[in-house]
């Protein structure tokens, strides 16, 4: 016990020194925001992901952090930068010390390195743990926590729709309010009104366009969860339902990883990702919990001769064409997921049933030939786990009333601080499953078989150094490919942190395809390659300042075919004010690229729980500024303008949303109350 408690006295004594208790940029903060401009540079995807969900729950968190001497498994999972291996040392830890004095102790946790435990630091504290009191109604209005939050979005310019197609308004406006009583009860409503929608008027004379309400209770006795309303569902490696973080190709092994989050809110304006109805988990006995789910949504699309032909997923109703979508179809399903956990072994069957009112039959172009139609479908998966030593196995497998996917990863780290991941992924062309997401190269669980390989290491005390190599092949055709295809996809990274003020990284990615060739109708399919080169320095010399500077190249070409290039330069500075609950964030870029294929990314700050990364492509410069004020511990509001200057064309897009003119110019503003 004497070596014990020396052991202790030493780590609070170097990590006082190394690690500051406030930072004007929380890095968890930060992990977080660039997991998530890391995925949508990697993935290409080619429209915003809605993360809201994701970092509420991570800001939630922060607000109400776990104790680390009554943390419980499923509570440190849910911090993404947390390995397996490092989630069972630390309650083993505590199982074995007893209690800890400080957070500080952390450094003694086998496994937890210094960038861990700066990550971690904002999420957790040290409480001495209390009797679990009775939970009381009467506590619950008491003490529980109460959020309203409002955006209104104001565009400074015009889209050709609105002169004779859209049937509402060009501002944006949404209102949400939740209520939190601990970890054991959330509710909440949210509506939304889309730029064009019309308000309290024509197809919206309920008010917004959407709403999204729900009902979350946890852990009142065997019943773990009970979700009313709207929710999200997740389970094993998302082969056959996940509506959670989308799982992606990243420069972390850590964001790479994915853990099942069962039943969760879904809180955010997404209107397509969530289900509608009653899901529900027990526990039955001791590792082994019973999970069951009934959904029923009006969702959009267009029918023809009473068949169902498309499935529209945007939740835009701005003109009468698109308001004609608006619920014009029902799905119906219903499913459940058994599972057992011990220390090592994790085991788990899902499974869903689900009905259209009416077939599905969409035009089954030729690229297309294999995807899902018809009124009843289902998924059955079997996920398993196991661990040993440092050694981590994880997969799933799955069948479908079409196909069979399955997806492997074994994980290995040999030594603390460096780790290896080998996955393999085998999605059958002919895989159906409508509400599944899960890793790989391509936006679906279907028509995709892979390698990836990844290695994490830090050997020397301010570097890390990251290698990604994925192999992967279409077994049918692809939109845009006429034949099976394959590719390679090469990522390189090294980071480099001198001191507790400044880090920079050098990223180079590599990536192979196929594509037709334009003008032959399919007939002659050519390789393509696309280099990403991006340097990064983020500087905080204070508690005032931040800095982070952006560089980025691309290169794009085709076989027998002239390059086209693209490069951007990004500069950002962030204050936070001194004896004044101001924060401020100012950020421009200039980028310029030849066409779409050498397009840029830009990551801002956005409001609360959002992040912002388009692409652009062409000429020009973004700048955008962001402004925090907490007026006190009940209100906050943000303000952030943002506008873009084209120098190379008289009109920024087409169609409807065509706007005259080479400038474009958005105000953002939202206003938050706590009780």
């Amino acid at each position: 016990m004497k070596n014990t408690s020396i052991l202790r006295l030493i780590s609070v004594i170097n990590l006082l020194l190394i690690i500051p208790v406030n930072n004007a940029q929380t890095p968890s903060t930060d992990f977080l925001e660039g997991v998530i401009e890391d995925i949508a540079v990697n993935n290409e995807n080619e429209k915003e992901i809605n993360w809201e969900n994701e970092i509420e729950e991570l800001s939630e968190r922060i607000s109400q952090p776990i104790n680390l001497n009554s943390a419980t498994k499923e509570q440190l999972e849910q911090l993404p930068f947390l390995t397996d291996l490092q989630v069972e040392n630390l309650l083993a830890y505590v199982y074995i010390h007893g209690q800890m004095q400080t957070v500080y102790e952390l450094q003694l946790v086998e496994e937890m390195d210094y960038k861990t435990i700066r990550l971690l630091l904002p999420f957790v504290c040290v409480q001495s743990v209390k009797k679990k009191e009775i939970f009381r109604l009467r506590d619950m209005f008491k003490y529980g926590k109460q959020e309203i939050l409002t955006r209104l979005d104001i565009p400074f310019y015009t889209r050709k729709g609105y002169e004779n197609s859209y049937l509402g308004p060009s501002m944006y406006h949404s209102l949400r309010y939740g209520f939190r009583y601990g970890e054991q009860v959330y509710a909440g409503i949210t509506g939304e009104k889309d730029s064009g929608e019309p308000f309290a008027a024509l197809h919206n004379k309920q008010g917004y366009d959407y709403y999204s309400y729900y009902l979350l209770i946890r852990d009142f006795g065997r019943l773990k969860t009970l979700a009313l309303g709207n929710y999200r569902l997740s389970f094993g490696q998302g082969l056959v339902v996940s509506t959670d973080f989308l799982v992606g190709k990243s420069s972390s092994l850590v964001s790479s990883s994915f853990r099942n989050g069962g039943i969760r809110k879904h809180a955010s304006t997404d209107e397509y990702n969530y289900f509608r109805g009653i899901a529900s988990t027990v526990k039955l006995i001791k590792g082994v919990l019973l999970s069951g789910f009934y959904s029923y949504r009006c969702m959009d699309g267009t029918m023809e001769e009473n068949e169902i032909t498309t499935i529209y997923k945007t939740g835009l109703h701005r003109n009468e064409k698109e308001a004609d979508k608006k619920n014009v179809f029902s799905l119906q399903l219903t499913g459940g997921n058994i599972s057992y956990v011990n220390n090592r072994l994790k085991l788990g069957l899902t499974g869903i049933y689900y009905v259209f009112n009416h077939p599905f039959e969409p035009e089954l172009r030729e690229y297309a030939k294999y995807n899902l139609h018809g009124n009843r479908f289902y998924n059955v998966g079997l996920d398993y786990g196991y661990r040993w030593h440092r050694f981590m196995f994880q997969g799933e497998t799955a069948i479908g009333k079409k196909g069979l996917a399955t997806l492997n990863r074994l994980q290995y780290s040999p030594v603390q601080g460096m780790q290896l991941l080998l996955i393999h992924r085998y999605y059958s062309y002919d895989y159906w499953a409508m509400f599944a997401r899960s890793f790989g190269e391509g936006s679906s669980v279907q028509n995709e078989n892979g390698w990836y390989l990844a290695m994490e290491a830090a050997p020397f005390r301010h570097w890390i150094f990251f290698a990604s190599v994925d192999f992967f092949s279409f077994p049918w055709w692809r939109y845009r490919i006429s034949k099976p295809s394959q590719g390679m996809d090469l990522l390189l990274k090294t980071t480099f942190s001198p001191c507790k003020v400044a880090n920079m990284y050098l990223s180079y990615r590599y990536k192979r395809k196929e594509r037709d060739n334009s003008g032959t109708n399919g007939s002659v399919i050519l390789p393509i390659y696309q280099h990403r080169l991006r340097y990064r320095l983020n500087f905080l010399p204070g508690d005032m300042f931040a800095f982070r500077t952006t560089v980025d190249y691309n290169h794009f070409h085709a076989f027998r075919k002239p390059p086209s290039q693209g490069y951007q330069f990004s500069q950002m500075v962030s204050v936070q004010f001194p004896y004044f609950p101001l924060r401020a964030e100012v950020q421009g870029n200039y980028f310029h690229t030849d066409d779409y294929d050498s397009r840029v990314f830009v990551a801002e700050k956005g409001l609360l729980y959002t992040f912002y990364t388009p692409s652009f492509q062409g000429e020009g410069i973004r700048w955008m500024a962001n402004l925090r004020y907490d007026i006190n511990s009940h209100w906050m509001i943000i303000c952030k303008f943002g506008q873009t200057i084209y120098y190379d064309r008289n009109a920024i897009g087409s169609g409807n949303d065509r706007i005259e003119g080479n400038r474009k110019a958005d105000l953002q503003m939202q206003l938050r109350l706590k009780f």
